[in-house]
């Protein structure tokens, strides 16, 4: 009998046991936060850098919210040995994300942003402390992947997790690429370092909603679909399984494993591609852009 088929096949509940309270707490407290900053986009929809500034907050509390669910899913996993481990480090995220959401939405109620601004000692030292903050995230992260590297789970399940898990690190870091001065900036300092578009102004046109560059390269384009492999590959896993009564080649672990595999090998490309679309200055509604 292969290593595949001697995995555990049998689906397991979401969480096994009380999911993790400051992490639960944390995607409530988002919620809340979308909802709120949803009601003020309409009632008071402030303009900073030619956009609706409550938008930002908004996508971020959507973005942490589902982040603090996934996390906390992902600690569920654990062994009891390493579970105080995952305690400590679900409490930094907590309280880093948390100083985050603060900034952003403190920058937006005073009418100016939050990422990039050095325009004051005041501004600066935000932006540094956000800046701390997601990097305690990213390490956090790190330290759950390498403590979830063997999990006694089935082969397409810690596939799922592991490739989820790399990737979206990997999506996470991206958003380093932003924050180093822009040629402009350079040439003409206005109290701005860093962008998240390339090859054009951040307040230039850009998707609704979303605000992703239509007229150059935006890195917000791989920093979100390399971030949410956290979500897609394990959803891929389970839904491989929820298919297995009606797809019989499913119900072989060895088939779930090479679906898994096929796709976590397609996100790596794509998230390559987005990367380098984004900083060839290449606007995400372009994706055959390299041939002209």
């Amino acid at each position: 009998m292969t290593v595949l088929e001697q995995r555990p096949t049998a689906p397991r509940a979401l969480f096994t046991r009380p999911p993790n309270r400051p992490l639960m707490a944390l995607a409530a407290l988002m919620a809340v936060t979308a909802v709120v900053t949803a009601v003020l986009a309409v009632v008071d929809p402030v303009q900073i850098t030619g956009r609706n500034g409550w938008l930002k907050p908004l996508k971020f509390a959507i973005s942490i919210g589902i982040y603090a669910v996934t996390l906390a899913w992902l600690l569920d996993r654990l062994p009891e040995r390493r579970r105080r481990a995952g305690r400590i480090g679900a409490v930094v995220v907590t309280a880093a994300l948390v100083v985050e959401m603060v900034v952003i939405v403190g920058a937006v109620a005073a009418g100016t942003t939050s990422h990039f601004n050095v325009s004051s000692p005041l501004a600066t030292t935000l932006w540094t402390t956000m800046g701390t903050a997601i990097a305690a995230v990213w390490l956090v992260t790190l330290v759950l992947a390498a403590l979830l590297w063997r999990s006694p789970d089935d082969a397409a399940r810690q596939l799922a997790v592991r490739a989820g898990l790399v990737i979206g690190l990997a999506g996470m870091a991206v958003a380093f690429l932003m924050t180093s001065p822009t040629p402009e900036q350079l040439d003409s300092f206005a109290g701005v370092a860093g962008a998240h578009a390339v090859g054009a102004p951040d307040d230039g046109p850009g998707l609704p909603l979303l605000g992703w560059s239509t007229t150059g390269g935006d890195l917000r384009v791989p920093h979100f679909v390399g971030m949410h492999a956290l979500q897609f590959l394990p959803l891929l896993a389970f839904g491989l399984e929820a298919m297995a009564r009606r797809v019989p080649a499913l119900t072989d672990p060895g088939t779930r494993f090479r679906v898994v595999a096929f796709a976590s090998g397609g996100y790596v490309v794509l998230l390559v591609l987005l990367t380098l679309q984004a900083l060839a200055g290449i606007p995400v509604t372009e994706p055959l852009g390299f041939l002209r």
